[in-house]
């Protein structure tokens, strides 16, 4: 009896595959829908289907081959992995980061504007007394940054970080554009 490597290795390999690659375009698509980027979360969720379907398809197919299912899990498995990766190196989107200090927290601060970070900084009352709170909204990619910042400069600092869907960031002017535009509208 022959060995048949298209259904023992090479289908239960494609499956895989799919299942990679369609769970990582789904974990991506759920990112875009909870960032609100609905012209290009629909077209991830056509190819994250169709994909499904093509696999699920083999599956069905060769329902009587076991190992399918686990070919068919372990992509599962996998593409959760990829896609969350993908996720964390894509790094769409605002992200809020919320620090609470004890100590004095005048260096941090005087680091973050150094830095040209925005940010607002409320005195307020804690378990073991006085606090600070800083909040800074900033791009998502910069959160390592600014994480390395609170460990340098305050390492017992309590911090979180929360996904931002929108953030309303009021448009600036430079004075001398913004007047000289003025003049030429005269």
């Amino acid at each position: 009896m022959e060995f048949n490597y298209f259904n023992y290795l090479v289908l239960p390999l494609l499956i895989f595959f799919a299942r990679i690659l369609d769970v990582s375009i789904g974990t991506i698509r759920m990112i875009f829908v909870s960032k609100g980027l609905k012209k290009i979360a629909p077209v991830l969720g056509f190819f994250e289907v169709f994909i499904w379907i093509v696999a699920i398809g083999e599956i069905m197919n060769g329902v009587t081959q076991w190992f399918y299912y686990l070919f068919y899990a372990g992509g599962f498995a996998a593409g959760t992995y990829v896609g969350m990766y993908l996720e964390e190196k894509l790094s769409v989107g605002k992200t809020l980061v919320r620090i609470i200090t004890q100590k004095e927290s005048g260096d941090l601060i005087e680091k973050f504007k150094e830095e040209g970070y925005k940010l607002t900084v409320a005195d307020a009352r804690g378990k073991k007394g006085e606090v600070k709170i800083i909040f800074i909204v900033i791009n998502k990619k910069k959160l390592k940054k600014i994480v390395n910042i609170i460990q340098e400069f305050n390492p017992k600092a309590f911090y979180t970080i929360e996904d931002v869907r929108y953030v309303n960031e009021p448009i600036e002017f430079k004075q001398k554009k913004f007047f000289g535009l003025l003049r030429k509208g005269k």
